[in-house]
């Protein structure tokens, strides 16, 4: 999937908090000064050519919704991040967040624990 504009992603947003949208509903819920239809249009087919968002017919009016879950955007996005930045070593990421204080030791122990009792989980 193509990488999505900051524009993009805010759209996206209303799809996942509100659901199912018509344009002119995610227009409205802009604060003034509104955006004009045209460009929330613009955006929302963008999001569509670039498999994000899917429609439904309904007369003439086109009634659009996300096909990408929200959290499967953001490991997606977790992802690219660690690979871009971090050359895909997780260890590098963890290693950061410890080094810059963002994480405690404490933390860090009890996060293995639960990645540990997951994987035993997943074992039975």
């Amino acid at each position: 999937m193509e990488r999505l504009t900051a524009k993009e992603e805010e759209v996206l947003g209303f799809f996942w908090k509100h659901g199912p949208l018509y344009v002119k509903e995610i227009v409205d819920k802009y604060a003034d000064p509104k955006p004009h239809f045209n460009t929330i249009s613009t955006i929302v087919r963008s999001l569509e050519e670039k498999g994000y968002v899917g429609h439904r017919q309904f007369g003439k009016s086109y009634r659009y919704h996300a096909i990408v879950a929200e959290e499967d955007m953001g490991k997606k996005s977790m992802s690219s991040i660690i690979g871009r930045y971090f050359k895909n070593s997780y260890l590098r990421v963890v290693s950061s967040f410890v080094e810059d204080s963002n994480i405690s030791v404490e933390d860090l122990r009890r996060l293995l624990e639960e990645v540990e009792k997951s994987k035993g989980a997943k074992k039975d």
